[in-house]
């Protein structure tokens, strides 16, 4: 793997994506990762089965690159062996509650105490001020809260992205700052709290949105596919399947209008900026929506990407695997784990680098795959894990 961060351990408590996904990226870059796990396993170890023991989807993508180690740090044999583990480590990665972090002794002052240099990366859905500080939330939580999901249905119908989008970019935001410490202990010898939460992220995302609200007060509704702030932008049907074209800038627009027989709105005031545009954006639509109607996707690809049009097609998950571009592009890496029927296609890290290239993943580790090996790196004996393990402490 990358060596950016050889040498720096981290200690992953998180659960589902956002603590475990910032993990995941570490790791990538070469840290020491140890995906710390209760006996019997987390839950999202098993979310989106895919193998007949029900592990799950997300355990392939996010596991990769990781060592596997269980711990039940509730139990006082469970403190000694998290007290012996922090203090070797350079970041502790949660996303528990604060009361529950006190308890199991992962909130900052206790990890400190171990290793005042320690860094503590914490992620929850609302942060650690303010009145909702205490609610527990997921992805579509924040989705919901940020006015994405209001704007990206229609009205009355509000929908949310399938793809949990403020789990993984709070995933990398986490890792980001996470870096961002990294840095700073550096330079200072500091260690200190690093936090992100799910709706910080949304809002973050949908942010633009919130100004213009907040400066013009429009009251925009959902359009469902169909863009606000320029046209064409919207999904079409063709004669076999559907296409996606986004047209943003004076440029393009002119080229789609020459394209589509249609410059003489070049000189229509209706279509003179990316506002405008989308503000009289079912009249664009309509004319692009019967231009589509006539052609087959192959057609209309060819066709608007001779142009220089930004397009693609509209996918099913088994024609993105079958696409020519992702295949040809390599983005995905197929990973063999125990149980599955075929290699998984993990997405490769999302970042390339010219001079540190990140190699190719490992599997994602067993439940406890490696926990007699980091216990012994601890210090325990033998007949001490076999105790420990008959104890369900490890």
């Amino acid at each position: 793997m990358s060596g950016l961060l050889e040498g720096i351990r981290v200690l992953d408590f998180g659960r589902y994506i956002a603590g475990p996904f910032c993990a995941t990226l570490l790791a990538d870059l070469g840290a020491d990762v140890i995906r710390v796990e209760r006996p019997e396993g987390g839950e999202d170890r098993y979310t989106v089965p895919v193998t007949a023991e029900g592990e799950g989807a997300y355990h392939m993508q996010i596991g990769r690159n990781k060592k596997g180690m269980t711990l039940n740090p509730a139990k006082p044999e469970g403190q000694e062996i998290l007290r012996r583990l922090v203090a070797t480590a350079d970041v502790v990665i949660v996303n528990l509650p604060p009361p529950a972090l006190k308890k199991l002794g992962l909130d900052y002052d206790s990890l400190r105490a171990i290793k005042p240099d320690i860094i503590l990366t914490m992620g929850s859905a609302f942060g650690s001020t303010g009145p909702y500080t205490s609610r527990g939330g997921f992805d579509t939580v924040a989705q919901a809260m940020s006015g994405a999901m209001y704007l990206s249905g229609t009205p009355g119908k509000p929908s949310k992205s399938f793809a949990p989008y403020c789990d993984f970019g709070t995933a990398s935001l986490s890792a980001f700052g996470t870096l961002a410490a990294i840095i700073h202990r550096m330079k200072t010898g500091e260690g200190q709290i690093v936090e992100a939460s799910l709706l910080n992220t949304a809002l973050t995302f949908n942010n633009a949105a919130l100004i213009e609200q907040s400066e013009l007060q429009l009251c925009r509704e959902g359009t469902g596919t169909r863009g606000q702030y320029n046209a064409p932008t919207d999904s079409y049907r063709t004669k076999d399947g559907w296409i996606m074209v986004q047209i943003v800038g004076g440029g393009l627009f002119k080229r789609w209008a020459d394209m589509i027989g249609e410059d003489h709105w070049l000189s229509d005031e209706r279509f003179a900026t990316d506002q405008s545009r989308g503000d009289h954006g079912e009249i664009i639509g309509d004319r692009m929506r019967t231009w589509c109607e006539d052609r087959t996707n192959e057609q209309a690809l060819a066709t608007l990407a001779g142009a220089g049009i930004p397009c693609g097609e509209l996918l099913s998950p088994q024609e993105v695997l079958e696409n020519e571009h992702v295949v040809g592009s390599e983005a995905f890496q197929p990973v063999d784990y125990p149980g599955l029927p075929l290699p998984a296609p993990l997405a490769r890290h999302p970042v390339r680098y010219s001079e540190t290239p990140v190699d190719d993943f490992a599997r994602a580790p067993l439940l406890g795959e490696h926990t007699d090996a980091i216990m012994a790196e601890l210090g325990f004996g033998a007949e001490e894990i076999a105790k420990l393990r008959g104890l369900r402490i490890i």
